[in-house]
């Protein structure tokens, strides 16, 4: 059965939304239910490798209370592919017309990715006011979201790109950000060698950040 949420009921779900690069295909159920086991259910798998469409088919057929994502949108054609393997949202590194337009022929709530101001208010225009702010840490990290905060009050993020277990709680104590992206649940070599015990310790902790006192 397909789940059915909004883009910002997914974004509360989970403190941390894993970015995952699935390199062989064979390690897409374990390793889903290896974060689900640890507390993380929503999970973004992206298209960066050849197997990403697969994973996100056999991860929504096999493990259903996983929340699936597909992530690394960069063309419109992708969108409903994602969608018809089972995705539920998408996760793009930027916002083009075409991107905009597949997103809504399709149906499937985008989180957009953003780093300036300006882009900020080009995707509010466009409609979106749950973004990603990518690449997180060079853009500006925690100074950057705050300041946005004052004159884009309306706006929520879930910023990627440089964040680790160490400085997620400082971004979560943000305001006007509701969860963060990062690739550290993940690591290659616990996947390639198959060690999902690790992994389920690294959701565990995940999935228990509070937010810290802000900078």
């Amino acid at each position: 059965m397909r789940l059915s949420l909004d883009l910002l009921d997914i974004m509360h779900a989970s403190p941390v939304i894993p970015v995952i690069a699935i390199e062989d295909i064979d390690h897409a159920v374990p390793l889903a239910k290896a974060l689900l086991a640890g507390g993380i259910r929503v999970l973004e798998i992206t298209l960066r490798t050849s197997h990403g469409m697969a994973a996100i088919r056999a991860i929504a057929e096999q493990v259903p209370r996983a929340i699936v994502g597909v992530g690394t949108l960069t063309y419109g054609a992708q969108f409903s592919a994602a969608r018809d393997a089972g995705a539920v949202f998408g996760v793009s590194p930027g916002l083009t017309a075409a991107l905009i337009a597949a997103a809504k022929s399709s149906g499937l709530p985008l989180l957009p990715g953003v780093m300036t101001p300006s882009e900020v208010l080009a995707a509010r225009e466009a409609g979106f006011h749950q973004l990603k702010l990518f690449p997180a840490v060079p853009a500006g990290g925690i100074g950057m979201l705050n300041a946005i905060a004052g004159p884009l009050p309306d706006v929520t993020f879930c910023p990627t790109g440089g964040i680790s277990q160490e400085t997620a709680a400082k971004f979560l104590a943000c305001k006007n950000v509701t969860c963060v992206g990062g690739s550290w649940l993940t690591p290659r070599k616990a996947i390639q060698a198959g060690d999902w015990a690790h992994i389920t310790t690294l959701a565990a902790a995940a999935s228990a950040l509070r937010p810290m006192s802000g900078e």
